[in-house]
């Protein structure tokens, strides 16, 4: 029997459908330093991004025919050497699409409206006077409708916050390593109307997006070793109160640089779900007052999971069907 390990967990309906055709799975969670023995005995391993795959895990495993990786990025697995291993890597790219976008839009709703700010210091506004401090100090928001929004990266993820943002009365412009243009589907709620409409965007520069955009989302790869694509000089480039969402991955942009910017007033407010140096966060951008922090969630919805692990299984399944 095919024996697969989930390192990093499954959802309930993913592991029914490998079950149901007949592959045995694990959910025993194993440490890194221990996934050369243990994995010796499986098929196949579908991590997350807690665990690394790497080439020294691969050449010690005969029996590992398979890599999965439950969600988008795959920088935490030597994909090109398991492929010229032989091996099978797959993951889901559309599947948690959707919940990183509203994560992006969660932030950046947060910050315009100061919400960050305001769920830690109403707690603490127990007199009239203190009330109405408060509502002098975030009166001050801005509105999403009508501003600009520059989307660095075009993949799944990218589409679905630009989706979003013409919903909102955004104007979008994408920035992406290719010229080619980005074409977007949208299909409006059935009680509007069962039409797919489609947008066409003309990518612009890189300098370009960054002067122009009141705010950005980052959704690019980032391998490790990578310098940061966001950093000195590029907030040099940015609007004077522009906000910047980073859901993409921990050193994309650079923490030093992003802290300098933020207590200068380059940028108004940063919204991060992922960190340099995860899962410890620098104490300067935990306490500061123009940060929205979440703990690396962005496709943590119970809808992106149960898609994730579906969509996994059934590849998972495929495979070892041939």
């Amino acid at each position: 029997m095919t024996k697969i390990l989930y390192n990093d967990g499954i959802d309930a309906a993913g592991k029914k459908i490998l079950i149901d055709a007949g592959i045995e799975v694990s959910t025993d969670k194993i440490p890194q330093e221990k996934l050369n023995d243990a994995l010796k005995n499986f098929e196949g391993i579908v991590v997350r991004s807690a665990t690394t795959v790497r080439k020294d895990l691969i050449d010690v495993l005969p029996n590992l025919k398979l890599i999965g990786r439950a969600g988008v990025g795959m920088d935490n697995i030597d994909v090109k050497y398991a492929r010229e291993k032989g091996l099978a890597v797959v993951n889901t790219p559309a599947a948690s699409s959707e919940s990183v976008a509203e994560l992006v839009f969660a932030h950046f709703f947060t910050m315009a409206r100061f919400l960050h700010d305001s769920n830690r210091k109403m707690p603490a506004a127990e007199t009239k006077e203190a009330f109405d401090v408060l509502k002098k100090k975030y009166s001050a928001g801005i509105e999403l409708k009508g501003k600009t929004l520059g989307i660095i990266g075009a993949g799944m993820i990218g589409k679905a916050v630009a989706r979003i943002a013409l919903g909102l009365g955004m104007n979008v412009v994408f920035h992406r390593t290719s010229d080619e243009d980005v074409i977007l589907d949208f299909t409006f709620h059935p009680n509007v109307s069962s039409q797919k409409v489609y947008f066409t965007f003309k990518c612009v520069s890189f300098e370009k997006l960054l002067a122009e955009a009141d705010f950005i989302s980052l959704h690019v790869p980032f391998p490790k070793g990578t310098p940061p694509i966001i950093a000195k000089r590029e907030f040099g480039l940015m609007k004077k109160g522009v906000a910047i969402v980073n859901t993409a991955r921990g050193g994309v942009i650079s923490e030093v640089d992003l802290l300098e910017a933020l207590n200068e007033g380059k940028v108004a407010y940063a919204g991060m779900d992922v960190f340099e140096g995860e899962p410890i966060i620098k104490k300067e951008l935990r306490e500061h007052p123009n940060v929205s922090l979440s703990p690396h969630i962005g496709g943590s919805t119970k809808e992106a999971q149960e898609r994730i692990g579906i969509e996994l299984a059934t590849k998972v399944v495929e495979y070892f069907k041939k």
